[in-house]
């Protein structure tokens, strides 16, 4: 592993050792009776499980009350740091530090406890160069491995409150740490000889002082993992990184008045290695041993119980099961109680299952260090050997219908041709995870190459500059799960999205392949970019804005008040050389990964301006999640654009906060006319005509512009059983577009069950999905062939101005690289731009008459907000059993067939997750309880 310098944290080593004094709080240990165990520390345990330092605050010292049995109330963020900080001030046993910063600036307190000899400057330093160093068994040999096994305490993190409203996890994440940092018994001598425990109570401050599921900025963290947009997943990613972890648990709450933990809900993604999965379930069978309450759920008991192997799934890669499981070779876990049990139970439960975890670790360390290094091990024999791992299930009734296909990947490339700033960025994401990537020396032909897209050649040069991804390297697994083309899932289950390729969500790109090379190649060890040759007083530095990070690079460059040009025919910006010195240019373009060149002639194109942002917060639009906080995220935090609110009344009352602004983005929502009476439809209209530059972002926002007759595209019906499970799609590029500048004639588009629009008549179809054989698809996708010839943008020109319209989402989650980088096109593009001007009169009518067609055209039903329906799918002659039970939970439910299957979709206006919806778990247990067999089950 590569040295590297944390600056997110303080010291651990500079803290106060407090006293230890044996308290007797509850048994008295008999004179006669030996300690079963001896703590390293020159202090001798005790048998007795209550006894505990005085020097250490408990719980109801320092609150005023017990966490977990007894407890009243949740504690707030402010309690959680200031007690994390007295027990790391009060314990030998403890070191306590800041592991990042929230949206707002609050801390993310962590602890980590283990034998007080571990922890003496120097040792825990050691023991976290000790567990990274089995990661790569190409340095250390086995024997050393054997011995560090015996030697060394394996890592174990509990992380709490990812999602800010449920609370519970992290309360008792402080109980924990009180048993480990002040417990004088055997049993907690034994478990920080064996361990070393990372806590860290809240992962999402801001979400729990304002009581719900996202960050600041709106974004589910629990989705962020591998993107790692938030500051709160960046420093723990940083902290995982020195500190990696053999078992990760992550406490969240659910609806209702039981817990899950593992084993897990299929599916499960094949490149988690095996023995992650073996410790999750063997952990499995430890928490069901210590849970206590009413043990496991099932006939009459349905409260204060657990369950498994259901809903939680370990497919997708931003789950902080799934990316400790696969990037750190950890037994990462979600743990998920009830909300409606009292604080008290639910704290306690948590305990007890963190309780049990930590215990059963420590009983296993040895086996658990010496599987680790295996994990490395075969990861690398499999990348030499080009082998993916097999599709497997855990849940004793399903089967594998989908299996991993049989082809090998030695290598990956990354190609340099085009987004320059999106393939170094993703190579920076890849290096972020300890990936090893090298920039090609020569040109290297490779026999046989799959394209991604879905398509074969054969000795493909691959050129000089290009990034070359080797297999054979401990993070095989994870630049599987990563850079895959498609995830192969198992098992048609989803609970998330089926795809996240990064290759894709860039559109930049990509080749495997299964042959052996062993090209001339340079390891990367910083960010390529930056200013390639000088230019004179008077001449001018350019670059392609073809990328993401182009474009962020652009709008910081002109938040500096420099001067910005754009050839509106090749994309490429220009600004003259003594707008900024050569040193500052270099090191913000390579900051971003942008290649930026100097000339002799001036700078040269279509002046851009900084757009003023207007960022609509009006009827259907959720301002606290989801598509407006991305929206808010990119304009603020990319962009420094500093986006003003425009609500449902600016614009009907024609306010300044509307006029104004030269965009108004409308993010996606549930209303199809945002609130707008007809005035301030004739007002959103007029604003467009004088200039203004309107995007509309999926339902909502196309829906808006519909309305208000700013486009003739209609929605086509979706046929029964039509599923796309935020999947990937080639889509062809109209490159005359200005939305379009900079991107290539085939792209990639993310489709997450968005409208299907029908092909604009009066403006410009900027993103087409192929009506031939190029249509091409990853992840889930059922009767997507509906989506043939339709369009995914469009721009469309009235007056001066223009309505971008995307049927999908270029802002989710902030990882779509492609879309966010044409969000950015359009709103630099300039009102009335030569390309734009089209149609004044089409083949059956004018614009006007079309787009006021298009308005009156009816508009599908709200079934999923910002999300998706439910949709169960079962054989036709189960739908009648299928609907009877559905009607127990809600009499919304429509159904439909085709070819053999009914397809039960049930309404979910409020765009929830699976793991928020109120009855989506207990239905499909009532449903595998009744013997329904699902076919397929879409949350």
């Amino acid at each position: 592993m590569r040295p590297r310098t944390m600056t997110c944290r303080k010291s651990p080593y500079g803290k106060i050792a407090g006293a230890a004094v044996l308290t007797l709080t509850a048994l008295v240990l008999p004179l006669a009776s030996p300690p079963a165990y001896a703590d390293p520390g020159d202090r001798q345990c005790v048998s007795d499980p209550n006894a505990h330092a005085t020097s250490v605050p408990s719980p109801d010292q320092f609150f005023g009350f017990p966490l977990g049995k007894g407890q009243s109330r949740t504690l707030t963020s402010d309690e959680i740091r200031k007690y994390v900080e007295a027990v790391g001030h009060a314990s030998d046993r403890v070191v306590t530090g800041t592991m990042a910063h929230s949206v707002s600036g609050q801390e993310l307190p962590y602890a980590i406890v283990s034998s007080r000899h571990h922890m003496v400057p120097g040792q825990l330093k050691k023991i976290a160069s000790q567990i990274r160093s089995l990661r790569d068994p190409r340095s250390l040999r086995q024997d050393k491995a054997a011995r560090l096994a015996d030697d060394s305490p394996a890592i174990v993190w509990v992380a709490g409150n990812v999602h800010g409203g449920e609370k519970s996890g992290a309360d008792a994440a402080l109980k924990t740490l009180y048993e480990l940092a002040g417990g004088l018994s055997c049993d907690v001598a034994k478990r920080n000889e064996n361990l070393v425990t990372i806590i860290v109570p809240t992962q999402n401050p801001d979400g729990r002082e304002a009581n719900r599921r996202q960050n600041d900025y709106g974004f589910d963290l629990n989705r962020d993992w591998f993107a790692r947009t938030q500051p709160e997943t960046g420093g723990k990613i940083d902290m995982l990184r020195d500190y990696p972890p053999q078992v990760f648990v992550d406490a969240h709450e659910m609806g209702g008045r039981q817990y899950f933990f593992p084993p897990n809900a299929d599916p499960i993604h094949h490149e988690i290695a095996s023995q992650p999965v073996d410790w999750i379930n063997r952990i499995g069978a430890a928490n069901a041993a210590g849970f206590g309450y009413n043990g496991a759920c099932g006939g009459a008991v349905t409260t204060e119980c657990y369950f498994n192997y259901a809903t939680y799934d370990m497919f997708y890669m931003g789950y902080g099961d799934t990316v400790p499981a696969t990037g750190f070779g950890a037994a990462g876990m979600t743990f998920e109680k009830g909300s409606s049990s009292a604080v008290e139970d639910r704290v306690q439960q948590q305990f007890n299952t963190q309780w049990a975890t930590i215990g059963w670790a420590a009983d296993n360390k040895r086996e658990i260090l010496d599987g680790y290094y295996k994990i490395w091990q075969t990861a690398i024999e499999q990348g030499a050997a080009g082998t993916l791992e097999p599709n497997e299930v855990v849940q004793p009734t399903n089967t594998v219908q989908f299996p991993v296909p049989d082809v090998k990947v030695r290598s990956y490339f990354l190609l340099p041709d085009r987004q320059i700033g999106d393939v170094r960025r993703l190579v920076e994401r890849l290096r972020d995870m300890d990936v090893e990537v090298y920039r090609l020396k020569q040109p290297v032909t490779v026999p046989t190459a799959q394209v991604f897209g879905g398509r074969s050649a054969t000795n493909l040069s691959v050129p000089a500059g290009a990034y070359w991804i080797p297999m054979d390297q401990p993070q095989k697994h994870w630049i599987q799960a990563l850079i895959a083309e498609d995830p192969y899932v198992p098992f048609p289950y989803f609970y998330d999205v089926s795809s996240w390729s990064n290759p894709l969500l860039m559109g930049v790109g990509t080749v495997s392949t299964g042959d052996a090379l062993s090209p001339k190649a340079d390891l990367v060890k910083r960010m390529d970019g930056g200013v390639v040759s000088a230019a004179p007083s008077m001449g001018s530095y350019t670059y392609p804005m073809d990328s993401a990070a182009a474009s962020e690079l652009t709008f910081r460059l002109l938040g500096s008040g420099v001067p910005l040009s754009r050839d509106l025919g090749t994309g490429v910006v220009s600004l003259p050389a003594r707008a900024v010195t050569r040193g500052e240019l270099d090191k913000l373009a390579q900051s971003y990964g942008v290649a930026v060149e100097g000339h002799a002639t001036p700078a040269s194109g279509t002046p851009l301006r900084t757009p003023d942002v207007g960022l609509f917060a009006g009827t259907g639009i959720s301002t606290t999640s989801g598509s407006y906080g991305e929206a808010r995220y990119v304009l603020s935090e990319r962009w420094g654009l500093a986006p003003k609110t425009v609500t449902t009344a600016d614009i009907n009352d024609n306010t300044p906060a509307f006029t104004e602004r030269t965009v108004v983005l409308v993010p996606d929502g549930s209303s199809a006319n945002g609130g707008l009476n007809a005035q301030g439809l004739a007002n959103l209209k007029a604003w467009v005509a004088a200039g203004g530059t309107y995007v509309g972002l999926r339902n909502e926002g196309t829906r808006v512009a519909r309305t208000a007759g700013l486009t003739s595209t209609t929605e086509k019906t979706k046929p029964t059983g039509y599923q796309v499970i935020g999947s990937h799609f080639r889509v062809n590029v109209n490159t005359g577009s200005a939305v379009a500048l900079g991107r290539p004639a085939e792209d990639f588009q993310f489709n997450n069950g968005d409208p299907i629009l029908n092909p604009s008549q009066t403006g410009t179809n900027v993103l087409t999905y192929p009506s031939d054989d190029a249509f091409w698809s990853n992840g889930y996708t059922m009767k997507a062939d509906a989506l043939k010839g339709t369009v995914a943008l469009v721009d469309e020109p009235s007056g001066a101005g223009h309505a971008v319209l995307f049927a999908y989402n270029p802002l989710f989650r902030a990882y779509n690289e492609n879309g966010i980088h044409l969000v950015a096109n359009a709103l630099l593009q300039p009102a009335g731009s030569v390309q734009q001007r089209q149609l004044t009169a089409t083949p059956g009518g004018g614009a006007d008459a079309l787009r006021a067609a298009a308005a009156k055209a009816a508009e599908p039903d709200d079934l999923a907000g910002e999300w998706r329906p439910i949709v169960l799918q079962v054989a036709d002659a189960d739908a009648a059993r299928t609907e009877a039970v559905v009607r127990t939970y809600t009499d919304t439910g429509r159904t439909a067939s085709a070819d053999g299957s009914s397809y039960i979709t049930i309404p979910n206006p409020e765009g929830l997750a699976a793991d928020e919806h109120p009855f989506l778990r207990d239905l499909v247990r009532d449903l595998n309880g009744a013997g329904i067999p699902l076919r397929s089950v879409v949350g």
